[in-house]
């Protein structure tokens, strides 16, 4: 945590592709198909190296979208917009203001919770991702495709919060619409009273315990 901020420059310009090549890379080593769990761009992540056929079981969690998932909540457009209001923030890596954070990750606990998880898990991240994810059903070659029937894919478990500013559960449930149609099993919770932070809030653990018992069933 401390590297990154000290040197958020780091991660300027990386792509979704990029990313995932890394993954692929790094599963190719294994000696076994690992289990993948991924939150908001790490859930779309999961949901591409799962269409590779690279898992034995998946779980995306508030998973930002693959190209074809349609729904553009107002609460979305609001939560991207301090990075695709400047063309340049393609390029740079992104910290997002206290007000930000809140409204995107954290509009669903106290502001004393708010203010402690921005003060101990923000930092900067790479803004092109999310250029790529706003563009992505306007480009046919975009990076965040997900293939969806694959029947290598694998189980896939996809979380939602109920009050998710950044991924609102009108895009998680357009994916999961997209994703059953695999011959393999699919699965959609919602978590009522839940938004964006639900991996590192205070209810961290029930995401955990139900992501540990999907994985035990298949992997």
């Amino acid at each position: 945590m401390a590297e990154a901020r000290a040197n958020p420059e780091a991660l300027a310009g990386k792509t979704v592709g990029q990313v995932a090549e890394h993954a692929a890379t790094v599963i190719a080593a294994l000696g076994r198909k690992p289990a993948v769990v991924g939150h908001s761009f790490g859930g779309l992540l999961a949901q591409i190296v799962a269409g590779r056929g690279l898992s034995a079981a998946s779980v995306a969690i508030d998973p930002a979208p693959f190209r074809g998932v349609l729904p553009l909540p107002i609460a979305a457009i609001r939560s991207t917009l301090p990075v695709l209001r400047n063309p340049l923030n393609r390029s740079r890596a992104i910290t997002l203001t206290y007000g930000q954070f809140r409204y995107g990750w954290a509009n669903a606990v106290d502001e004393a919770e708010a203010k402690r998880l921005h003060e101990t898990f923000h930092v900067a991240a790479p803004g092109a991702p999310i250029f790529q994810a706003a563009m992505a059903n306007f480009n046919p070659r975009a990076e965040t495709k997900a293939d969806t029937r694959n029947p290598e894919r694998g189980p896939l478990l996809i979380f939602t919060g109920e009050k998710d500013h950044a991924v609102p559960p009108a895009m998680s449930n357009a994916a999961y619409k997209k994703q059953k149609r695999n011959e393999g099993v699919t699965e959609l919770v919602e978590l009522p009273n839940r938004g964006h932070s639900l991996t590192i809030d205070s209810g961290w653990r029930e995401v955990a315990d139900t992501t540990l018992e999907f994985v035990k069933r298949f992997a």
